[in-house]
């Protein structure tokens, strides 16, 4: 699948990958050990809040949604195409929520339907979905994943 059929099929399903800034701390976007990369982690940028307070499951499920764009736009800066993922191995989703939210699978559904819209079965991937007490700036998803990658090899 090339850069372009991903980003078809992502217009076609209605989603656009967003204008991502530089990290604003001490890390890298992604670390890359042989063909697979390491992504840091990605919040929802703006969408802040803790379900069960001050959000609802829907707005975490749109949350984890934009995080998800949000984190192929990393990738994509990072590798310079989409194409150079050849699957995605593993994705680990955190929601912000009060104690007793046992929803977190739900939430992290909307990001891994992201992953399997670019890319389709390569977009299949391991998971852990996880309720915190909080996340960096107050997001309420943030989202971590591992990719193998095609045609690159670099430590």
């Amino acid at each position: 699948m090339n850069d372009t059929q991903v980003r078809t099929r992502l217009a076609a399903a209605g989603l656009d990958l967003p204008v991502v800034d530089a990290p604003r701390s001490r890390y890298v976007p992604m670390r890359i050990s042989g063909a697979i990369a390491f992504c840091a982690g990605v919040t929802s940028d703006g969408m802040t809040g803790t379900v069960g307070v001050d959000a609802t499951t829907e707005q975490a499920v749109l949350a984890a949604e934009h995080a998800a764009l949000r984190q192929l736009a990393y990738i994509e800066s990072e590798l310079g195409s989409l194409d150079a993922v050849h699957a995605v191995l593993r994705l680990t989703g955190y929601v912000a929520c009060a104690t007793g939210f046992g929803d977190a699978p739900v939430v992290i559904d909307a990001a891994s339907a992201v992953f399997l819209t670019a890319f389709g079965d390569d977009g299949r991937h391991a998971r852990s979905a996880v309720g915190v007490a909080g996340l960096p700036l107050g997001a309420l998803v943030e989202l971590e994943a591992v990719l193998a990658l095609r045609g690159v090899d670099r430590a």
